[in-house]
């Protein structure tokens, strides 16, 4: 079984010779084959001269130079797509996630689970910028998509490469592979890793991360649900604003002729209208989106469903 290692790197250049010893020590104790994909994502500093100097020297060091900074998730899709172990292990760049940690990801996989999550329980970050923003993040992506796991953020996860196979990600939605995973039928769970205290450089990412996530949890949670049905989204929302300016209209006329108040006395009418006006368009939103959805499957021909196993075909 042959493990593929994933590292998005962005200026991290004095980290990587001591990360790439630390890996090749754990690796070469776990009797497994194994691959370290490096993906340059546009750094400034010495990050791809160095790496090239390392992979000149071993073959299993692989690297993918992007011409400019497309931020983590494109790194990581990236090194995803170019992998060729069964078992996939992304990991930060930064020292901050230990590779020692890789033989319990890997054994926790053996199990029988599909994704195998870190925790970064006892976490060497900020309070304010870092630690507190997470807490919020992971409470609502748990809440939002109902799969319960405590650090979405930790980078350091393990899959089974059948599970991300055909997984497009965009934005910041890497952290949300548990979730996609567990709604196609897999089993997700997590264990405590070690976080180490970042040593060299700084952090890449701040507290403005944070709405970026919520953004895209939102898209998540639309795909997820209603990427099949997106008539039900649009249409239910435009029913309820329909009903709401009829409801409007309907009171407005009724003050007028019982004498209690004009139509220019109570802002109702104006309400009516433009609920009436939202309504329409978002019904006819959904009725766009039903087309498009159609046209996203059918010119594929991908299907809306999901095969697990198939028996004497």
């Amino acid at each position: 079984m042959k493990i593929s290692i994933i590292l998005p790197i962005y200026n991290e250049a004095q980290n990587i010779s001591q990360l790439y010893t630390e890996l090749k020590e754990v690796l070469g104790g776990l009797d497994k084959s194994y691959e370290i994909i490096c993906v340059n994502d546009g750094s400034c500093d010495n990050s791809f001269n160095i790496l090239k100097e390392l992979a000149a020297q071993d073959t299993a060091l692989k690297i993918i130079n992007f011409r400019n900074n497309f931020g983590q998730t494109a790194a990581l899709s990236a090194g995803i797509k170019m992998a060729s172990g069964e078992i996939i292990i992304p990991m930060d760049a930064d020292l901050q996630n230990d590779p020692h940690d890789i033989a319990k990801f890997v054994a926790k996989l053996n199990e029988g689970y599909s994704v195998v999550s870190g925790w970064r329980k006892d976490r060497k970050d900020k309070l304010i910028s870092r630690r507190i923003p997470s807490k919020i993040a992971n409470w609502l992506i748990g809440t939002i998509t109902k799969v319960r796991i405590h650090d979405y953020g930790c980078t350091m996860k393990a899959y089974n490469k059948e599970v991300i196979q055909g997984v497009v990600l965009y934005g910041e939605m890497h952290r949300f592979i548990p979730a996609y995973a567990s709604w196609q039928g897999g089993k997700v769970t997590e264990i405590v890793v070690n976080h180490r205290p970042r040593v060299h450089g700084q952090t890449n990412y701040g507290i403005s991360r944070t709405f970026k996530v919520i953004l895209d949890l939102l898209v998540v949670k639309f795909l997820s649900k209603y990427m099949n049905r997106p008539m039900h989204f649009f249409g239910g929302i435009g029913f309820i604003s329909l009903f709401v300016g009829t409801l409007s209209g309907i009171t407005s006329i009724f003050l007028k002729i019982f004498h209690m108040k004009d139509f220019v006395a109570t802002p109702l009418p104006v309400f009516s209208a433009l609920f009436i006006i939202v309504g329409v368009q978002l019904v006819v939103m959904g009725i766009i989106a039903e087309m498009i959805m159609r046209v996203y499957y059918e010119s594929q021909d991908k299907k809306p469903y999901i095969i697990k196993d198939e028996i004497n075909f």
